[in-house]
């Protein structure tokens, strides 16, 4: 039998690579990456070749070149290019998972502020009502406040929208339902990635509810192990009185939240892998420091060239 040896090809050149619509990938592979996380600024050049498309947050000027009309990210589709703002509204999507704070108690609903263009709404048939499952009666309706009140923070999940383009939400599941026992942050919604599962429990004993219209939630463990089919169970999720947390336990959470915080200024996504990293970054800084600068900087290189290993 003959047996013959074949030099290893060469890849192919980039030119010669095809997206799955067919088009021709003419930029290199350096200049793609390079290309795509961009941080662009209003009146700067995006790209001078004429063969691309001009998308949102983009402009031509009389030499066909196009430029930035908004500061944001670069990011490209083929051959359409456009700038996604870097400080925008969420626009809410079915199944997105948020975290809101009631702002109005009307009738039958609860309106809630999402960081979206129109307050969200809430209706008292999407809600998990304490005990078995039923129908909302009168008595359910005086009582409103008893569940939620104005001021209150709650995490639910987008179930659709109304024709004035607000979204619907619902708490019907456990997982669901009003916060307590942490603090709450703001991030651009554009760094909180769409993941699997928005509930995270980090290695140093902190719940960490990051919601994709860019409110996070940081907060301490719950005790209670809770059944959806327990009336007492159920009435502990709307409990207005805080768990006691301890001085280790706060000085964790502060630590999150600054973590949160210095991802947010370096404009990097906010995963849990991301937090973890930027958290074991902290440790040789106090919690007050980590803000600082030079922190900052460092706590991000250190978790970028941890996200690259």
């Amino acid at each position: 039998m003959n047996v013959q040896f074949l030099f290893p090809k060469p890849p192919p050149s980039i030119e010669e690579v095809k997206d799955a619509d067919g088009d021709i990938d003419m930029l290199l592979k350096s200049q793609r990456q390079k290309f795509e996380t961009k941080v662009v600024t209003p009146g700067e050049v995006i790209a001078k070749d004429t063969q691309y498309m001009r998308g949102h947050g983009t402009y031509l000027d009389e030499n066909e070149t196009h430029l930035a009309s908004v500061a944001g990210v670069v990011e490209r589709v083929n051959k359409l290019i456009t700038v996604r703002p870097l400080n925008t509204r969420y626009t809410g999507n079915i199944g997105d998972l948020v975290i809101g704070r009631i702002t109005e108690v009307s009738n039958k609903r609860w309106k809630v502020d999402i960081n979206s263009r129109q307050d969200a709404v809430l209706l008292l048939s999407a809600i998990h009502l304490p005990g078995v499952q039923r129908r909302k009666t009168e008595a359910d309706e005086l009582q409103m406040r008893k569940f939620y009140s104005e001021g209150d923070l709650l995490v639910a999940e987008i179930q659709g929208s109304f024709q004035d383009g607000s979204s619907s939400l619902h708490t019907r599941s456990l997982k669901y339902g009003k916060l307590r026992n942490g603090s709450f942050l703001i991030v651009p919604p554009t760094l909180v990635q769409r993941t699997k599962s928005h509930f995270h429990r980090l290695d140093c004993g902190v719940d960490v509810t990051l919601g994709l219209n860019g409110y996070v939630w940081v907060s301490k463990p719950s005790s209670r192990v809770l059944n959806e089919m327990s009336e007492d169970d159920s009435e502990y999720i709307y409990s207005n009185e805080n768990e006691p947390i301890g001085k280790d336990a706060r000085e964790a959470i502060a630590r999150v939240c600054n973590c949160i915080n210095a991802l947010s200024k370096s404009y990097m996504s906010i995963t849990d892998t991301t937090i973890s990293y930027a958290y074991e970054a902290s440790l040789n800084f106090s919690v007050k420091e980590i803000l600082k600068l030079e922190s900052i900087e460092l706590i991000a290189n250190q978790t970028k060239q941890r996200l690259k290993a």
